[in-house]
């Protein structure tokens, strides 16, 4: 299946859909947004990245930021906030550049290097995009991590890669539907900007229909 350039959703989203699928609809589905200190210094971050009027080369790296990326096959579209393409002889050609060259993702976050699959899964989508748009393939990419100042360098394994496809799937469906799934409490919510609009506190106290019964 291939969506069509009007039904792409933004890559972005994966990370929040992963993270917490609730909190994905309320941004991309119902519109709303709020920020705290950690998206409003994640935005600076990001805004000092993205420059695309930015391109370095190197001997055998060439780095262009803020590059506009699609897929089809997933139905998403985006920005990569760095893109390095290192020499290499089974690389691709690029236009109005001598030698081969293999595409190395990078993403950048605020914090620190997580647990979870979010941060990863979305390098691996733009991995899926540039593969889909360059006609080539991506082992591999990085997450730069603001608050330890180091890189991290990611593997995109099958098992990655299907996770991202399925969430791909889901999100999709749940946009088509404009279905906004129900709040659960976890740790991670005390963190999330969101928390005010979300109050997932109220899906943890006990329900009217439990109080009846209680006390008949």
């Amino acid at each position: 299946m291939e969506y069509k350039e009007d039904d792409y959703l933004q890559l972005s989203g994966i990370q929040h859909f992963l993270f917490c699928r609730r909190q994905w609809a309320l941004i991309h589905i119902e519109q709303q947004w709020a920020d705290n200190y950690r998206t409003a210094d994640g935005m600076v971050m990001h805004k000092n990245v993205h420059n695309n009027n930015f391109r370095s080369a190197r001997r055998d790296i060439i780095t262009i930021r803020a590059l506009r990326i699609h897929s089809s096959k997933l139905g998403i579209s985006g920005e990569c906030d760095a893109v390095e393409f290192h020499s290499d002889e089974n690389g691709i050609s690029l236009s109005k550049t001598e030698g081969l060259w293999k595409p190395y993702p990078v993403e950048y976050k605020r914090g620190s290097s997580k647990n979870g699959i979010y941060d990863k899964a979305q390098l691996c989508a733009q991995a899926m995009c540039l593969e889909e748009m360059l006609c080539c393939s991506i082992n591999e990419g990085a997450i730069y991590y603001g608050e330890t100042r180091r890189r991290e360098s990611i593997l995109f394994t099958e098992d990655l890669r299907e996770k991202v496809y399925q969430a791909c799937i889901e999100m999709h469906q749940l946009y088509e539907k404009g279905y906004t799934p129900k709040a659960k409490m976890k740790k991670g919510c005390n963190a999330c900007s969101l928390k005010e609009i979300c109050v997932p506190q109220l899906m943890s106290t006990q329900s009217v229909d439990d109080y009846i019964k209680e006390s008949l």
